[in-house]
């Protein structure tokens, strides 16, 4: 579990690094009143952690004031929200990932001409907030299964994902003959797929628990003597891609038509682009 958190804030971190550097780099080359312009910046910036740490507390707080069925329920729906959000990121990030940086300066210097100096504070705020944000509801969704202990290894293990942020930040601005942005987005969007997976199929476990979802059958197989769900590895795995040891009829259609609607989204031709008109 601690594994996920530590992908989650690592992933997340680095997205909202590239952001404001792209922002940062940007007014600095750009803005006549450079030291002015990222004052505000740097206030959307913080501005937009606030919202996302706002976000956490209410989520938390929101769940303690539950009933057990009720707080049941509520992790449930979380869980299968990130594993929602985790998608829609995948997707926005494939549509408008080469354009990003091109979008942000757009943005910036439309503010900067204007002497728009709080539309870069508004742009630093949305684009924080909106990374901050999904990283809380990822990670509420990851620890709500039991969100009521480990509360400081969780604190632990994210601070060990900043940490490791910085310093792939770092290797990523030195260019691409030791790590490009391109490969960093692959790999991680892989891992994002696969978490968004677990996540769907620890929801579905909550749905059959709540009644909502039949199982449609006994255990189907049980592979635990080769790799159980359980213990250090076995739970890593689990916890990671959504592997279940003794799976029931429901878990497997759930599980297979997760990876066919994924295959068919990443390998689907892209519509061919529409001829400029005059």
């Amino acid at each position: 579990m601690y594994g996920n958190v530590i992908f989650v804030v690592w992933r997340e971190s680095v997205e909202a690094l590239l952001v404001v550097g792209i922002l940062q780099a940007w007014l600095s080359a750009n803005a006549p009143e450079a030291r002015r312009a990222r004052l505000y910046l740097w206030g959307g910036v913080v501005a937009g952690l606030a919202v996302a740490g706002l976000l956490g507390w209410t989520l938390v707080a929101f769940a303690e004031t539950l009933s057990e069925t009720a707080e049941v329920i509520w992790r449930t729906a979380m869980v299968l929200v990130a594993c929602a959000l985790i998608l829609q990121m995948v997707m926005w990030m494939r549509r408008r990932g080469r354009t990003l940086k091109r979008d942000l300066e757009g943005a910036l210097g439309t503010a900067v001409e204007r002497n728009n100096w709080w539309g870069i504070f508004l742009l630093a705020l949305i684009a924080l907030a909106r990374e901050g944000s999904e990283t809380a509801v990822f990670l509420y969704g990851i620890l709500s299964v039991d969100l009521g202990g480990g509360r400081l290894a969780a604190i632990g293990a994210a601070v060990i994902g900043l940490a490791a942020a910085l310093a792939t930040y770092a290797l990523l601005q030195l260019g691409a003959r030791i790590l490009s942005w391109r490969l960093f987005f692959r790999v991680t969007e892989v891992m994002l797929l696969f978490l968004a997976c677990a996540l769907l199929m620890t929801g579905v476990d909550g749905l059959v628990d709540l009644d909502v979802l039949p199982k449609l059958s006994g255990r189907l197989w049980d592979s635990s003597r080769l790799l159980s769900d359980v213990g250090a590895l076995g739970g890593f795995v689990s916890g990671l891609t959504g592997y279940r040891a003794r799976p029931d009829l429901t878990e497997l259609l759930v599980f297979v038509a997760y990876w066919g609607l994924v295959t068919w989204f990443l390998t689907r031709p892209r519509p061919p682009k529409l001829p400029a008109t005059a």
